[in-house]
């Protein structure tokens, strides 16, 4: 009896301390600290087809991933809706990090052009601008027209005669091209096409009068001699290999110039220290020679802006484009188009 009585309490207080011991160690377990951030691939949503200007320099970035983030970068492409699937795929994704998005300005003008299903410029935010991407107006090399004077005096005499190509509705080439047609006080015919490939195939067949687009698209048929270029729509003229003596419009007196710029967004609500981390990573890569001569050789500009001078230039930009929409009325033109 006496030895039941000494066993008893030795019991409980082994069995308190066993759950008082079991209760530290769950405590220790759930106050592990958290992951460090990248802890699994990243994915890069790109709201175009593989080989466009946004894919590639996807790819270029996916190249040199983990040596600056610590993971790799899965590029996903959504194409449709003239970028808007992929957008609401980056919009309505998991701030965590973990799905990011490459964009261009087309984040800010689909808004502008109709109902969507997100807000882009507010549903998401920059994270880093990384190219400029230049336009030119290209003609063929036989044309009388030796700049753009000599065009938009053409154009003058002979009204709604003058067709334009573009690589698609409601682009920022096409916004570009309605612009043109605006401060040069010109009546042209714009002509869209599915890229600039098939605007490029028209040009050369003679099918219109001039094409808009990237000097990367240009570059081989400048070089042989069968396209000459009148003008690039920047504040400066370009350094890339093969247009350096091109003016631009602004010295040819047609008051038209626009950044369009290609950059990483990121899932409103994204959490700053994910968001700093990223942006860190990205502008080792940006900054990598490498990448920089990819770039050049896609006739693209790198111009790299962290997160902070990014936004600024996204509310400037959206200003800009707002303004630029209602005076052009492209807004109704996509309209009547749809119709």
């Amino acid at each position: 009896m006496q030895n039941k009585r000494i066993v008893l309490p030795l019991l409980a207080v082994f069995l308190c301390m066993t759950l008082l011991l079991g209760g530290c160690n769950m405590g220790a377990k759930e106050s592990t600290a958290p992951e460090k951030y990248p802890a699994k691939p990243i994915n890069v949503i790109v709201p175009f087809a593989a080989g466009g200007g946004a894919d590639i320099m996807a790819r270029a970035l996916e190249k040199s991933a983990q040596k600056h983030l610590g993971q790799p970068l899965v590029v996903l492409n959504m194409v449709g809706g003239a970028g808007t699937i992929g957008m609401n795929e980056m919009a309505g994704a998991k701030p965590d990090g973990y799905t990011i998005g490459v964009i261009g300005v087309n984040v800010i003008l689909q808004p502008l052009y109709g109902e969507t299903r997100y807000h882009y410029p507010t549903a998401l935010e920059p994270v880093v601008k990384v190219v400029s991407s230049p336009t030119v107006l290209a003609v063929l090399a036989d044309k009388p027209w030796q700049n753009l004077n000599d065009l938009v005096s053409y154009a003058k005499a002979n009204p709604g005669k003058i067709k334009f190509g573009h690589a698609g509705l409601g682009t920022t080439i096409h916004l570009t091209g309605e612009m043109f047609a605006k401060e040069a006080n010109i009546n042209i015919v714009q002509v869209p096409f599915k890229g600039e490939s098939e605007a490029l195939a028209s040009l050369l067949g003679n099918h219109i009068h001039f094409m808009l687009g990237n000097p990367s698209a240009l570059r081989e048929h400048v070089k042989s001699g069968t396209i000459k270029v009148l003008g690039v729509a920047e504040d400066k003229r370009l350094t890339i290999s093969g247009f350096e003596n091109v003016p631009t419009f602004k010295e040819q007196g047609v008051n038209v110039a626009f950044d369009f710029w290609i950059g990483v967004v990121a899932p409103k609500g994204i959490p700053a220290a994910e968001k700093a981390k990223l942006a860190a990573g990205l502008k080792e890569m940006i900054n990598a020679p490498e990448f920089n001569k990819n770039m050049q050789e896609l006739g693209m500009v790198v111009e790299y802006l962290g997160p902070v001078e990014f936004k600024d230039r996204w509310i400037a930009d959206n200003e800009k484009l707002t303004k630029m929409i209602k005076e052009t009325g492209i807004a109704d033109v996509i309209k009547a188009q749809k119709k």
